[in-house]
C-alpha cells in the first residue's frame, strides 16, 4: 500500500501526447490534476525520497537490537532540510557549496543529503548500532541514559557525513552503473532474459530483497529503473502459472481454496503464496513461469521499458512506468500472462493434473454426500438383543472372514467373527454395552457387551491410512449403547475412491472364552442376527 501511494505521487510525469504543445503533462493541462499532483507528491516524497533512509536506519536498528527511536533520528540526519538535496548535487556550483558546507577553519565538509540513498543509510545505521553497543558496555549504568544516546548519535552522524556517506554514495553509483550497463548495453536482451528467468529462484533464497537497493540507486542516478519492470513481470508470470492451475484443478475444492488467493496476491505483487503454496509443490508451474518471465524480460529490455519508481510488483506495476514505456510494457505483461498460462496448461494436462483434480473432486463430493447421509441416517434400527448373539452392524452380504484380503483378519489372529460387504454406510451397535474404543481415524470401534463379549468393528481394510476423512462418528469412548444404536456413518464411495476395500470385520476379540462362534452368511440387514456364540 505504501508503494502504491508513492507511485501515485508521480502523476506529474504522465504525458499527454495530444496536448496543446504535443508533449504536455497531465498536471500542466488541468488545474485539478495540478492540485492533485501537488498534494500527492507529499506522499511520493515521503515514501521514496525521505522515507527510504529513515526506514532503513530504523529497520537495521531494530534488527540489531538497538534503540529504535535513535535509529529513526540517525535516518533523519541523512535527509535533513539543512543539507543540500541529493538530487541537486550533480548541478551544484561553487556558490552552492559555499552555502552548503561545514567550515571548521582547517577543513570544509560538504553538507550532502542522502535522499533515496540505500547504501549510505545501511552503513550509517550499522555503525551507529555498534557505537551504541560499545558505549553501553563502557559507560556506568547510572549515566547511560545521558551519555550513550549523545555519544552514539554524535559519532554516528560524524562517521555518516564525513566518511560513510561519500563511500556509500560511490559504491551505490558503481553498482547502479554496472547494472545500468547490463540493461542498456549491446547484450541487454540477454541480460533481460537471464534476470527475468532467474528472479523467481532469488525469491526462494530471499536474495531478491537486494534488488530494491539497486533499483533505488538506479532511480537516483538515472531518473528511472529498467530492472524493476522485469521483477513485476516475474511476479505476473508466477501468478499466471497459478491461474492455469486454477483451470486444471477447478473440480478440486481444496486446491482452489489455495490457488485463487495465491493467484490474486501474486498479481498484486506478493509471490510467496503462489511460489511456495502452489508452483513449487508441482515444480512444472514454477519452471513454466520462469520461461514466461524470461521471454517477458527479453522484450522489456528490448523496448527499454523504464519505471519512474518501484511499486506494487504485479499488474498495477504499469502505473509506475514512464509514459513512453507504457504501451510496450503492456505487451510484455501480455507475454508474462499468456506464455506461463499456456505452458502450464499443456504440461499439467500431460501429467494428468486435471484428472487427478477431477478424482479428488468426486471424492470430496462423496464425502459431502456421506455427511448428508449421516445427518439423515436413522439413529437406531430394530436389532436382535440377546446374550451371546451379535446383530449385523451393517446391511450387506455376510461372508466368511477367512476369505477377506487381509492376512491378519483372514488368519483369525485377532479373533473369530464375520465379515460384511456393506451396501450402506450406517454402522450400528451389534450388542448392548459400552464403547471402549473409538479410533482417532474413525475406522475402528471397540465394544464391551453386557454379556461379557468383547467386539471389534473394523470398517474397511487399510482405512487407517485415510486419516478419518470417510468417517463420521456418532458415538464416543465411554458411551453406553443399545444393540441397534447408530455408532458411525462411513462414506463407502469415498473409501472405494481411495482404493480401499469396504469389507467390514465384526470380530469377537475374546474368542478363546467361547466354545463356538458361528456366523450366519449371506444377505443380511442391519440389526439381524449375524453371529451366534456359545460358552
Amino acid at each position: 500500500m505504501v508503494r502504491l501511494l508513492g507511485e501515485v505521487g508521480h502523476i506529474r510525469a504522465l504525458t499527454i501526447h495530444n496536448g496543446p504543445d504535443g508533449n504536455a503533462t497531465l498536471a500542466s493541462m488541468s488545474q485539478f490534476w495540478s492540485g492533485v499532483n501537488h498534494f500527492l507528491w507529499l506522499i511520493g516524497e515521503a515514501v521514496f525520497h525521505l522515507g527510504i533512509p529513515v526506514g532503513i536506519c530504523w529497520s537495521v536498528t531494530r534488527k540489531m537490537g538497538g534503540t529504535e527511536m535513535l535509529g529513526i533520528v540517525m535516518g533523519l540526519t541523512l535527509v535533513s532540510s539543512q543539507l543540500l538535496n541529493a538530487y541537486a548535487v550533480a548541478g551544484a556550483t561553487e556558490e552552492t557549496w559555499a552555502q552548503y558546507s561545514w567550515d571548521f577553519g582547517f577543513a570544509q565538509v560538504h553538507m550532502v543529503g542522502y535522499q533515496a540513498q540505500v547504501i549510505p543509510a545501511i552503513l550509517a545505521a550499522i555503525t551507529f548500532n555498534y557505537l551504541e553497543r560499545f558505549f553501553k558496555k563502557i559507560v556506568p549504568t547510572i549515566i547511560q541514559m545521558i551519555l550513550v544516546p549523545f555519544c552514539s548519535i554524535l559519532l554516528g552522524v560524524i562517521a555518516a557525513h564525513f566518511v560513510l556517506g561519500p563511500i556509500g554514495w560511490a559504491l551505490g553509483t558503481a553498482v547502479s552503473s554496472v547494472v545500468q550497463a547490463g540493461i542498456t548495453g549491446d547484450f541487454r536482451v540477454v541480460f533481460g532474459a537471464i534476470f527475468g528467468g532467474l528472479y523467481a529462484p532469488l525469491v526462494i533464497t530471499g536474495l531478491h530483497h537486494m534488488t530494491n537497493a539497486i533499483d533505488l540507486q538506479l532511480i537516483a542516478d538515472y531518473g528511472g529503473t529498467m530492472l524493476w519492470p522485469m521483477i513485476a513481470l516475474s511476479n505476473i508470470a508466477q501468478g499466471s502459472a497459478v491461474l492455469a492451475m486454477i483451470v486444471l484443478q477447478k473440480k478440486d475444492e481444496n486446491a482452489e481454496q489455495v490457488n485463487i488467493p495465491a493467484c490474486l496476491s501474486c498479481y498484486l505483487g506478493v509471490t510467496e503464496p503462489a511460489i511456495f503454496g502452489v508452483n513449487l509443490k508441482f515444480i512444472f508451474p514454477f519452471v513454466c513461469a520462469m520461461i514466461g518471465s524470461a521471454c517477458a524480460g527479453f522484450l522489456s529490455c528490448l523496448f527499454s521499458c523504464t519505471a519512474n519508481a518501484i511499486g506494487v510488483g504485479g499488474l498495477p506495476g504499469i502505473l509506475a512506468m514512464q509514459p513512453q514505456s507504457m504501451l510496450p510494457y503492456a505487451l510484455c505483461m501480455a507475454v508474462a500472462v499468456v506464455v506461463p498460462f499456456v505452458l502450464t496448461l499443456i504440461v499439467g494436462k500431460r501429467q494428468g493434473v486435471d484428472k487427478a483434480a477431477e478424482a479428488e473432486g468426486i471424492k470430496q463430493e462423496a464425502i459431502a454426500a456421506a455427511k448428508e447421509a449421516a445427518a439423515a441416517a436413522p439413529t437406531r434400527v430394530n436389532a436382535v438383543d440377546a446374550p451371546n448373539t451379535l446383530a449385523a452392524p451393517m446391511s450387506g452380504i455376510a461372508v466368511d472372514m477367512t476369505g477377506v484380503p487381509d492376512p491378519v483378519f483372514a488368519s483369525l489372529a485377532m479373533g473369530k467373527g464375520v465379515a460384511i460387504e456393506p451396501s450402506d454406510g450406517a454402522v450400528y451397535a451389534p450388542v448392548s454395552g459400552t464403547v471402549t474404543m473409538l479410533a482417532a481415524t474413525g475406522h475402528a470401534i471397540g465394544l464391551l457387551g453386557d454379556d461379557g463379549s468383547e467386539i471389534l468393528l473394523h470398517i474397511g481394510i487399510d482405512t487407517v491410512e485415510l486419516e478419518g476423512k470417510p468417517f463420521t462418528p456418532r458415538c464416543a469412548t465411554g458411551d453406553k449403547v443399545k444393540a441397534g444404536d447408530l455408532l458411525m456413518v462411513a462414506d463407502l464411495d469415498g473409501i472405494e475412491a481411495a482404493g480401499k476395500p469396504t469389507t467390514t470385520m465384526v470380530i469377537v476379540t475374546n474368542s478363546d472364552e467361547y466354545k463356538s462362534i458361528e456366523p450366519t452368511l449371506g444377505n443380511v440387514a442391519a440389526g439381524a442376527q449375524v453371529v451366534k456364540m456359545s460358552k
